[in-house]
């Protein structure tokens, strides 16, 4: 993917799209805009003018960092207005469209979510627990999902719920989707993939 460079007032940013960057220089933010704190969940506002560090820009939205050294997930749209994301890699679906559905697509899309504080997929994170695939009497398909978070008390629980519900409501031929949160078992290190543990430093 491209990289961009945003610049505002004397400040600049280097985003590579796509991929997790931790950025030095600082943002100042054209407007005011609404985000999610991370990892309380909660939703809170950004004043035109704050200066903010791009942390990570993956699953099609910015993760950034405050001056007080709060974490907060932009909206996509955001995202793309300040130059974080490219919006022609965010359209473009992950699966064509007009291809024919497979379970094999579910866990492809639940690829595209990311804990907004990792660099790390979901399913690489081994937040997935169970895919379901049932074909409806219209011929479409009625997909359920259990997942989990990385610790009970994670507020970002029902936002990464969110995420992957539209994920996998995206795909060809879906016409119902149940995404459940579970505790059951719980999250453990043992199930990241090789792929999570080299990112995250554990190999």
């Amino acid at each position: 993917m491209s990289e961009q460079e945003r610049s505002g007032d004397d400040q600049s940013v280097g985003v590579g799209v796509g991929v997790g960057v931790g950025v030095r220089k600082g943002f100042r933010l054209p407007r005011d805009c609404e985000v999610t704190v991370v990892p309380a969940g909660h939703r809170t506002v950004l004043a035109e003018g704050e200066r903010v560090t791009l942390f990570q820009a993956l699953g099609g939205t910015a993760t950034v960092t405050t001056r007080d050294g709060e974490m907060a997930r932009l909206s996509r749209r955001d995202s793309i207005d300040f130059g974080f994301i490219d919006a022609p890699d965010v359209d473009t679906p992950v699966i064509p469209t007009d291809a024919p559905f497979s379970v094999d697509q579910v866990w492809e899309a639940a690829t595209t979510v990311y804990d907004p504080e990792i660099p790390v997929d979901i399913v690489e994170l081994g937040l997935v627990y169970r895919v379901d695939a049932e074909q409806l009497p219209s011929g479409g398909w009625r997909v359920e999902v259990d997942m989990s978070v990385t610790a009970p008390f994670c507020g970002m629980g029902d936002i990464l719920r969110q995420d992957l519900h539209d994920a996998v409501a995206a795909l060809n031929g879906v016409e119902e989707v149940e995404v459940k949160l579970v505790f059951d078992p719980p999250w453990d290190a043992s199930r990241l993939s090789d792929v999570a543990r080299l990112e995250l430093g554990m190999m």
